[in-house]
């Protein structure tokens, strides 16, 4: 069992080296840390990175780790596949490693579905990370803390420990009815909502004239990946989960400066958005968890719809154009 205090900053100091802390009046009781959910497929580098810096993390050595390794989908991957495994043997990345490999491909979206769904079924709850997700050192402090401070709270179905760089002053955390899968957390009770079903959710968000608003305004994108799914040009499962929750009006708690970093938008992705406008300069090292409202950040919502408004602007000129032609024949 773990205790930490609501505000623990001023108090870390005898977290680590106590290992308890205990304050009746104002702390969060952590009597099981969360499981990690590591997905890997065919990028040895980019998992190395990974695994190092959740290595470097202040509760990795008390955390059990499970990595789901993908199969090869194609003889000429299976050299990578195999690099990828030599990687996650390479040390004891957390207190407990757990190695899952699949014998076939199962592709991304349906390696995490299965993943999570394995994770909450036996544990309540996960903490998810791809194999391209940089993990500040106070990561799992954070996720673990809200994890357990929102568990009962129904409403709060998603923790996400990324942020998008916004450039507007907000509280350390707020709340967002929009999820972001940069490294994040949630609860079987959450997860019980996930509907893989992209037609149904189109359909539902079309009855209820919620399309705009869940595509932030029209600029997400958003509404075309479901598209893309229904069509099968595409086969994700992040904004299935990211509409599951929507509709059910469930919150995703975000910190106002980001504690993770996608290095894997360098187009060795599988569905990677390869932009540079995600990258943060500057990871926090340490995220509070403090009471707030559960109401939808306006301040956050509207600089979230102008970061895609501009996003989506930026991509429309020539130069941008040739810019990411150049970047995927490069690869």
């Amino acid at each position: 069992m773990v205790t930490v205090p609501v505000n623990w900053t001023a108090n870390c100091k005898y977290y680590y080296l106590c290992h308890f802390f205990f304050d009746y009046h104002n702390s969060i009781i952590i009597t099981t840390l969360s499981p990690i959910a590591l997905f890997t497929y065919n990028r040895p580098n980019h998992t190395e990175q990974t695994l190092t810096a959740l290595m470097g993390n202040r509760l990795a050595s008390e955390s059990v780790l499970y990595i789901f390794s993908d199969g090869a989908r194609a003889d000429v991957d299976e050299k990578d596949v195999a690099a990828v495994r030599a990687v996650i043997r390479k040390k004891k990345w957390c207190k407990e490693v757990h190695i899952i490999e699949r014998s076939k491909n199962f592709g991304l979206a349906d390696n995490i579905i299965e993943g999570v769904s394995q994770m909450v079924n036996q544990y309540g709850k996960v903490i998810v990370l791809e194999d391209d997700v940089i993990a500040s050192p106070g990561f799992l402090d954070y996720m673990n803390v809200a994890l357990t401070y929102y568990e009962k709270e129904t409403a709060v179905m998603h923790i996400s420990g990324y942020m998008f760089p916004l450039g507007v002053d907000l509280p350390e955390t707020i709340f967002l009815n929009t999820t972001s899968c940069w490294g994040w957390g949630t609860w079987k009770r959450a997860w019980n909502y996930f509907n893989p079903d992209s037609q149904a959710l189109l359909n539902k968000l079309e009855k209820k004239n919620w399309t705009k608003k869940f595509d932030m305004g029209g600029q997400a994108g958003f509404v075309d990946q479901l598209l893309n799914n229904i069509n099968g040009n595409i086969k994700t499962w992040a904004v299935k989960w990211n509409a599951s929750m929507f509709l059910n009006n469930g919150f995703a708690l975000h910190p106002s400066k980001s504690l993770t970093q996608n290095i894997g938008n360098d187009g060795t992705g599988e569905n990677n958005v390869d932009c540079e406008n995600f990258l943060i300069e500057d990871l926090a090292s340490m995220v509070n968890i403090r009471p707030i409202k559960l109401e939808e950040s306006k301040v956050a919502r509207d600089a979230m719809e102008q970061f895609y408004l501009d996003l989506n602007t930026e991509r429309k000129k020539p130069i941008e154009r040739i810019k990411r032609l150049l970047k995927k024949l490069s690869v």
